[in-house]
């Protein structure tokens, strides 16, 4: 393999290569390292007509050396011409390479299989690459985001504001376009990790939710997104759990016999009290009767409390505190006499 120097003047660049994204802060740092010690690693080119060459790998360290205004650069030359060999021999060199993005991978790959003068499987390009087949088929799922959703995605896994990886994005991809797009750009706004998103594609991918309720979810932040979801699992929750059955009539019906005894009583003073282990017993009963057997309210009712208006929310809010008062104080006594009866 011949290296030789050749002026820059004489070279072009591959406009229809594969990698067209090159990070400014990355480009000036190759500068500084060209300029330092050289460019170590040549550029490969081909030849063209009219004796100039043209770019198959190495625009990056083209750009870096044109901006130093170097007279020439080392290249290995080939007379190669098949556009299929060059096409795929640019994408594998740009696998080696830091920065060939997700996006930039997955319209390779995609043209590779849908352009007619390719056409290949993904099991051949799976098998030239030396990568899963699930790989390539992960990475041209990106291509159905719109292109504002594209130009945040960064490779990697590392999770950063307004920017997005490839295990953020793939837990949405077979939502519709119009929930799919919009939560991308909520999931980069707000950092959410894979785990979360995974958990918010399952909330619109509900069958039992819909819409018009999650067009609505749609104004929520990502955590905002994630107490739903948080919801709708506790109830589901309950909903799976065996309903309690139902006392009996018999049950209801239960007295104590206790002795009944005479007691004198003045008549200022007020009538003589029930027994208490019978009162207690009625109240008991009449609690019971009272009460229904527990049964969840439906998903669609968690869901529409964030559709309320303040004043709607604060009476709710209001007549909720009052019930709660009033299960405390019956818990509250019931668990004392239960203890009592529990310790004889």
């Amino acid at each position: 393999m011949d290296i030789v120097q050749i002026p820059l003047a004489m070279i072009d660049e591959d406009t229809d290569q594969p990698r067209y994204q090159f990070d400014e802060e990355a480009l000036v740092e190759l500068m500084r390292n060209i300029e330092e010690i050289g460019l170590l690693s040549p550029i490969k080119v081909r030849t063209i007509e009219g004796g100039r060459y043209k770019i198959i790998y190495g625009n990056r360290r083209y750009k870096a050396c044109k901006r130093l205004d170097l007279p020439a650069i080392p290249c290995i030359v080939t007379s190669m011409t098949d556009e299929q060999d060059i096409y795929m021999e640019q994408i594998a060199e740009n696998l080696t390479r830091q920065g060939f993005s997700p996006i930039e991978e997955a319209e390779a790959f995609n043209k590779l299989m849908t352009d007619p003068k390719f056409n290949r499987s993904v099991k051949f390009l799976a098998s030239k690459f030396g990568k899963p087949e699930s790989y390539i088929k992960n990475k041209c799922e990106l291509l159905k985001f719109s292109n504002a959703v594209r130009k945040l995605i960064i490779g990697g896994t590392e999770i950063r504001k307004d920017r997005l990886t490839e295990d953020q994005l793939l837990p949405l991809k077979d939502l519709p376009m119009e929930h799919r797009d919009p939560l991308a750009l909520i999931m980069a706004k707000d950092e959410m990790p894979p785990s979360d998103v995974k958990k918010i594609a399952k909330l619109f991918k509900d069958k039992d939710i819909s819409a018009s309720t999650k067009d609505k979810l749609l104004y929520k932040s990502g955590p905002g997104l994630l107490e739903t979801w948080s919801i709708q699992q506790n109830n589901k929750a309950e909903k799976a759990k065996p309903a309690e059955p139902k006392p009996s009539k018999a049950e209801k019906a239960i007295k104590i016999d206790v002795p009944t005894e005479t007691t004198a009583v003045s008549v200022e003073a007020a009538p003589t009290p029930e027994n208490p282990y019978a009162a207690m017993d009625t109240k008991l009963n009449q609690l019971l009767s009272a009460l229904p057997a527990f049964s969840p309210l439906p998903d669609e009712a968690a869901l529409s409390l964030q559709e309320m208006d303040a004043e709607q929310r604060a009476e709710l809010i209001r007549r909720m505190d009052a019930l709660l008062e009033q299960l405390r104080s019956h818990t509250e006594e019931w668990d004392k006499l239960k203890s009592i009866a529990a310790a004889n």
